[in-house]
């Protein structure tokens, strides 16, 4: 294992009955000092994959590494790893300060130490003075900083993080994904971070593994990941699309045309197609235009508006075409104003559409 890896998972599978694959022959490198981040739906794996890699569950075949060596047969405590859970997992009858102090107090270090490093964590998650109350006399994102200031506390080379900002409220969790970010760069260490929520993988990570069935769909950068998504599957789930069903009808290097219910749309190809197959073309909202700047589209719909929604920064429209064709808008707040029933002309680039294999989203 080179240098630069702080952890490796080589063919793992996993199963808990003996037949079903939660994880599906995993082969992943975590870079050392990245914030790599696995998202998926619910029983897609990335959670099994979390928990193999801190000891708590133990792969069907294949090998972990962290840090060079080998670790599949070690229990939790010998791998130095920091760990931080949804639910903050914090010892009620316990103050801040022992919660803190708890990974050092079982390890034996002594006492000046230990109260040394409690006042550094603290003040590296801004808890300072807050080292003699109980965690039912914090709120929400208080706890949290508690229970990532113990899993800092004893300077593990990797922290792995379990959906820790789910029970928070939206403007919590937003704050507490710039403490992350924060805490992350100020100290250069490994984090891995499992989430459903794209939007907190989108801001926070150095990369991205999007698990679907057990399997890695893509791994990239946030921003290759949403304007490059690989398979169709990629494409629904991390932002908004608007997915046409049509047949392909012609290709030619990167570029090809398909057939939809209501004409031929030109676009770029993203998988393996072939003339007559079917095919699922995706375009973001945002990148639809409405109205005249259509007309100079390679790709057009005559569509009535549906339904107009003012979100602040943008409005959003809901649009149908001939033949049941259905599309989602997103136009800059101060553009053309439209009105419901109105009808008018849509349109978008062959470069903001991408079509991908009519299943490739079932892998």
């Amino acid at each position: 294992m080179t240098q630069d890896i702080a952890a490796r998972f080589e063919g793992i599978n996993k199963s808990y009955d003996g037949r079903t694959l939660i994880v599906r022959d995993l082969d992943l490198d975590i870079r050392r000092g990245e914030f790599l981040t696995l998202l998926g739906p619910s029983g897609s794996g990335k959670t099994t994959c979390l928990l193999m890699l801190a000891g708590f569950e133990m792969p069907t075949s294949g090998e972990i590494h962290v840090d060079g060596k080998p670790v599949t047969s070690l229990p939790p405590y010998r791998r130095d790893i920091g760990m931080v859970f949804q639910n903050y997992a914090l010892f009620p009858h316990l103050t801040v300060a022992d919660n803190v102090a708890f990974p050092l107090s079982v390890r034996k270090r002594p006492r000046a130490e230990i109260t040394e490093r409690v006042t550094r964590a603290l003040d590296m998650v801004k808890l300072a003075g807050l080292e003699g109350r109980r965690p039912s006399q914090l709120s929400g994102g208080q706890q949290q900083r508690v229970a990532l200031a113990r899993a800092l506390i004893f300077e593990p080379q990797l922290i792995l993080l379990d959906e820790p900002l789910g029970a928070l409220d939206k403007q919590l969790r937003e704050e507490m994904q710039y403490e992350l970010k924060r805490l992350h760069q100020a100290l250069g260490i490994t984090m891995l971070y499992v989430t459903h929520d794209q939007a907190e993988a989108m801001t926070m990570s150095d990369r991205v593994a999007v698990f679907s069935a057990g399997r890695i769909q893509q791994l990239t950068d946030p921003r290759t990941l949403y304007q490059q998504p690989a398979n169709a599957f990629v494409a629904r789930f991390v932002g908004e699309n608007n997915r046409l069903a049509g047949t392909v009808e012609y290709m030619t290097g990167q570029s090809c045309t398909v057939r939809l219910a209501s004409g031929v749309v030109a676009c770029l190809a993203a998988g393996t197609l072939a003339p007559g197959a079917g095919a699922v073309v995706s375009v973001r909202p945002e990148c639809i235009v409405i109205g005249e700047a259509a007309r100079a589209c390679v790709n057009r719909f005559s569509v009535r508006v549906e339904d107009i929604s003012f979100l602040g920064d943008h409005v959003r429209l809901r649009l149908t075409g001939e033949n049941g064709l259905e599309f989602t808008a997103k136009l800059p707040h101060g553009a053309a104003a439209f009105r419901r029933d109105d009808i008018t002309q849509l349109g978008w680039s062959a470069e903001d559409a991408r079509a991908f294999p009519e299943y490739a989203d079932d892998s």
